[in-house]
């Protein structure tokens, strides 16, 4: 969509201003260079730069309201729209099926919101989750009573990285014998771990010439019932996704 004059850029305050002041007399200032590396492009800022925006996505309603916000802290990673689904707790549009995981405590179904990815690429990878009855798994405090939290754990790849999992509202379990209240999942939950292809040059150099990748892990957690604690366990977990080649130039519409 065109913007002419960044009208609509100035009206929502996203404009970067980064890229007048790399053409401007700062453009020697150490500080100036290195906030262009981040915000504007990792090869220096040009004359026709001027005028864009921060990237990010914003979200509005039917009646045109801004419901939520999300940006970016390095331009070349980029939120995909089936991961911001996702987050916004819709479904995502991935061409990918979800793979079922089942054991005596557990019934998981795990899915990435991307089925193909390039560098900069912020996604994520979905476990919905359904312990059996009559059990539950620990949320994010009971590892204060020693017991194993339920997480995500990735091997290690340096194409990318990882923020923070993101967890659902747990309910308090009251475990009379002991008398103690502890956080846990005992109904269907979703975990959701957000993930970069990493967008660096180093990066871009690293995954050249791939056409897919593969994220492994395992998922860990310890169940337990109103009489027994079940040992720790450890779930294998995998994602395959393709790899894709950024579009550095704009589309030639025929006319």
């Amino acid at each position: 969509m065109s913007d002419l004059g960044s009208a609509t850029i100035k009206r929502y305050g996203i404009l970067n201003p980064l890229v007048a002041e790399a053409l401007g007399p700062n453009r020697d200032d150490p500080d100036v260079k290195a906030e262009v590396q981040i915000y504007v492009s990792q090869v220096g800022a040009r004359a026709d730069m001027n005028g864009i925006a921060f990237p990010g996505t914003f979200f509005l309603d039917r009646r045109g309201r801004v419901t939520s916000r999300y940006f970016e802290d390095f331009y070349i990673e980029r939120n995909t729209v089936s991961s911001l689904l996702v987050k916004q707790g819709g479904k995502t549009e991935a061409a990918v099926a979800g793979t079922k995981i089942s054991n005596n405590h557990l019934d998981v179904t795990s899915y990435v919101s991307n089925p193909a990815l390039a560098v900069g690429n912020r996604f994520s990878v979905v476990l919905d989750v359904q312990p059996h009855e009559h059990l539950h798994v620990y949320a994010p405090g009971a590892e204060k009573s020693g017991y194993r939290v339920i997480s995500l754990k990735l091997d290690s790849n340096p194409q990318i990285h990882e923020f923070p999992m993101r967890y659902p509202v747990s309910e308090i379990y009251y475990f009379k014998p002991l008398k103690e209240r502890v956080p846990v999942f005992q109904k269907p939950f979703r975990l959701m771990q957000e993930l970069v292809l990493d967008g660096s040059l180093k990066g871009q150099e690293a995954l050249r010439g791939k056409e897919e990748m593969t994220i492994t892990g395992t998922l860990q957690y310890q169940a337990c019932n109103d009489t027994t604690c079940f040992n720790p366990v450890s779930l294998p977990v995998s994602w395959k996704v393709s790899l894709r080649t950024l579009i550095r130039e704009r589309p030639t519409v025929a006319r």
